[in-house]
């Protein structure tokens, strides 16, 4: 998913009447799912300006319901969800990120996920759990979202590079290979600062086995660990090797494509808007599993459909969730969005099984990692943000920003 500034001030102002407003259910058994009715959904981004022909589809063999699709933009994605839970007006089905989905499932605005209708084996272990918060599953897993390294393979060749590096250390030495021997103006594209940097730190993060929330449930962001990542991360800046000062809206494709920044984490979207925007450079680039430290492991992202735990039609709801994740409707979406499919099963025929690009994608989801849902998690993730800035602009050691953000967060776990 992509969202925009973190809004958890304005979550915390309508808790107490989302508490009420949602946690009472339909008060009933609702409307039964071939009873006729209208089925309301909001969807985001891309994902919601394609979903209504997946609608029209489903409609065909589904007479008696009227999928009605509501696109939202991801900038007014979680004021939008706000609102309509604190009113009681949430949609039946509703597209829910992973970063505020434990903010919503806290508030009781989602209904339980039915686990013999949806079995947690048939989907990424990283995007089950990105639907799961405080013991049960709120988020059927839609589509998933991890990040690998994408390389010039023609520049990499100027620069002596055989293979993809394969460690954290050979990439550092790729960077600087790539600039000395290549002539790049950067090695290493990654995010300086500013909102959401978190998520271009979480691949140096996880391969050193550091994690935001330990298994315990409490703030961990000041490990060992972490600290190694982030003295990691930050070296790349110290060095040159990385750009301090990004503009706002930055296009790093842009650079790849003039050969300016040889190297760039990047998600699945990344391929097509090469393939399109950059047709000279095809046959020059690739994707690698992300440079392995203790282990290679990327951040999972993507987004789960719920259902409101207010809805009348949750019978309904459920079945059209189920047409949108299993094997089939998943390949399709794929066809349609390029979104990579959650269930593994999606997996085993046709351009997913035998592209071997997307067979890096699907290796790369089998390790990554997500950070359990909570409550607060844009303002946790913000104050990582901020200690990660810190370093990357030469103001902080990497032991000194993170011990700052552990006391800060500590406070925000639940």
């Amino acid at each position: 998913m992509k969202r925009a500034a973190a809004t958890g001030s304005i979550a915390l102002t309508v808790v107490s009447a989302l508490t009420l407003a949602a946690c009472g259910g339909s008060g009933g058994s609702g409307v039964a799912a071939d009873a006729e009715q209208t089925l309301t959904v909001w969807a985001m981004g891309t994902e919601g300006e394609k979903l209504g022909d997946v609608a029209k589809e489903y409609e065909k063999a589904h007479t008696n319901v009227t999928v009605k699709v509501t696109p939202v933009g991801w900038d007014v994605a979680h004021q939008k969800l706000v609102a309509a839970a604190a009113a009681g007006k949430l949609p039946d089905v509703m597209q829910m990120g992973g970063s505020y989905l434990g903010e919503f499932a806290d508030m009781g605005a989602l209904e339980p996920v039915d686990t013999k209708t949806f079995r947690k084996d048939d989907f990424f272990p990283a995007a089950w759990e990105q639907g799961s918060y405080d013991g049960k599953t709120y988020g059927v897993p839609w589509y998933v979202d991890t990040r690998v390294l994408f390389y010039r393979t023609d520049l990499a060749a100027k620069a002596g590079l055989k293979t993809a590096p394969a460690t954290m250390a050979d990439l550092q030495k790729a960077a600087a290979a790539y600039q000395s021997k290549a002539g790049t103006k950067w090695g290493l594209s990654i995010q300086p600062g500013g909102l959401d940097t978190v998520q271009s730190f979480y691949p140096f993060l996880y391969s050193a086995g550091g994690s935001v929330v330990d298994e315990d449930g409490k703030a961990a962001v000041n490990s060992a660990e972490a600290v190694k990542a982030l003295e990691n991360y930050g070296s790349y800046f110290a060095k040159g090797l990385s750009e301090k000062s990004v503009r706002p809206g930055y296009d790093v494709t842009k650079d790849f494509n003039s050969g300016a920044v040889p190297m760039f984490f990047g998600g699945p979207w990344i391929m097509s808007l090469l393939d399109e925007n950059y047709p000279a450079i095809k046959g020059k680039w690739a994707v690698a599993a992300v440079p392995a430290d203790q282990a290679s492991v990327s951040m999972a992202g993507g987004s789960s459909l719920a259902i409101s735990a207010d809805s009348d039609h949750k019978a309904a709801a459920q079945e059209f969730v189920r047409y949108l994740t299993e094997a089939k409707g998943q390949a399709d979406w794929f066809e349609r969005t390029k979104d990579l499919p959650a269930n593994t099963a999606a997996w085993t025929s046709g351009t997913l099984a035998d592209d071997p690009d997307l067979k890096v994608w699907r290796t790369q989801m089998e390790s990554a990692r997500t950070t359990p849902a909570q409550p607060r998690l844009t303002e946790i993730t913000s104050k990582l943000d901020s200690a990660i800035e810190s370093v990357t602009q030469g103001k902080s050691t990497a032991k000194a920003a993170l011990d700052k953000a552990q006391s800060e967060i500590e406070g925000l776990v639940k």
